[in-house]
């Protein structure tokens, strides 16, 4: 796709995880960072006997709340070292998920991750972003609105 088809996103969206939560997710898109990252709390990995991992969760949803919790189970497809922005260096489970924006849904790998001290609930990384979308850093849901069932509406 040629630059000037790609849509353009603002520097934060409200994204889907369509097998993992009902609810949209607000993400903070952040070209910074490789890969995305989902908060994830609770979170324990076990592997089976026949070398399955799988990860098992929870996730609020909603930003700034700890009101609701879903409780997540997925399979894990590796680990990966990842800086965070205050340097220290952390090995988190990766899963592989659907995303939807802006009409479009595709896989992206996800890391997960405590995220209680950050202001959003995921990151969307470059990773997830590449050769489908432009970033307008000046702008915000240029490609989504808040759901219908976010306290106060669609923000903008």
């Amino acid at each position: 796709m040629r630059a000037q088809q790609k849509p353009v996103v603002g520097w934060r969206e409200w994204v889907e995880l369509p097998e993992l939560l009902d609810a949209a997710v607000k993400a903070k898109v952040d070209t910074g960072a490789r890969t995305s990252a989902l908060h994830a709390f609770r979170l324990r990995v076990d592997r089976d006997g026949d070398g399955t991992t799988t990860a098992s969760f929870e996730v609020h949803p909603r930003q700034r709340s700890t009101a609701d919790s879903v409780r997540v189970t997925c399979s894990v497809t590796g680990f990966r070292d990842v800086r965070s922005s205050d340097g220290r260096s952390e090995s988190r489970p990766v899963i592989v998920t659907p995303v939807s924006l802006g009409g479009s849904t595709w896989p992206i790998e996800v890391t997960l991750t405590s995220r209680d001290a950050m202001g959003f609930r995921m990151l969307l990384g470059r990773s997830a972003l590449k050769r489908r979308f432009l970033v307008d850093p000046g702008r915000s849901y240029l490609l989504s609105r808040a759901p219908s069932t976010e306290p106060g509406g669609p923000r903008r």
